[in-house]
């Protein structure tokens, strides 16, 4: 088997390391056996939304969203559109959660707009979010880490990750962390998440496989280490949050 990952603007939106989520991601499909091809797309570049089976898009910087939200308002912007429409999975983290919502709203300038995958609406805040996070899922806990200014607010469509029990999450308001939308995911764990949080992979890569082979069973792997390592940063989200 095979499997196809779309890694969008590198780059621009790879602020905190943020493509350990590709390798991670990639790399539990090679565990399983699974030839996993990975593609980078950065703007001006054409990212064919026929090619990934799951795309990644992380975080970055102000002056960043604004290029990248420019180029995603042309035929790149609509091509992911119709990619998710196709069956295609997204992961996607800060910066790329909130590009991929109706819009940002910048303290200063005009509003950005998003590509509209997700029903969501961020804007600026004045105090920035910083330190450990930890959120409660029906799937288990989420743990990350959490470096945002942005207050991101869920619409109807869309339903909260996780219910934040560490940190602030999407708004520090509502207790609400990330949003999925059918197979789209944005979150504010940073960490990088997926190692992190390796049910979250899982799900990714059973989204991915079941577009390009349809339904394939995941086998389980040995996540020992994943986990202890986990165990520990939630406790230590939980001693110095």
């Amino acid at each position: 088997m095979d499997l196809h990952i779309a890694h969008l603007y590198p780059d621009l939106m790879n602020i905190y390391g943020d493509r350990g989520n590709v390798i991670a991601l990639s790399q539990r499909a090679r565990w399983r056996g699974i030839e996993a091809e990975v593609r980078p797309y950065s703007v001006g570049q054409w990212a064919d939304p026929d090619w990934p089976d799951v795309w990644f898009f992380g975080g970055g910087q102000d002056q960043g969203q604004d290029i990248v939200g420019a180029d995603l308002a042309g035929k790149n912007g609509a091509g992911l559109r119709r990619s998710v429409e196709g069956g295609a999975a997204i992961f996607s983290v800060c910066g790329g959660y909130q590009l991929l919502g109706h819009e940002y709203v910048p303290e200063v300038g005009p509003a950005i707009p998003g590509v509209g995958i997700l029903d969501v609406t961020t804007r600026a805040g004045k105090k920035r979010f910083v330190g450990n996070l930890l959120a409660d899922s029906t799937d288990g806990q989420l743990i990350g880490f959490e470096n945002h200014s942005g207050r991101t607010f869920l619409g109807t469509s869309a339903k909260a990750l996780g219910t934040v029990v560490v940190g602030n999450g999407n708004n520090g308001e509502d207790k609400t962390e990330g949003a999925i939308q059918g197979k789209v995911i944005g979150c504010y764990l940073h960490g990088s998440c997926l190692p992190k949080n390796p049910w979250i992979a899982d799900q990714l890569l059973i989204w991915a496989l079941a577009r390009r082979h349809g339904d394939v069973k995941v086998d389980p792997l040995d996540d020992r280490d994943e986990l202890a390592a986990r165990e520990q940063a939630i406790g230590v989200a939980r001693a110095r949050p």
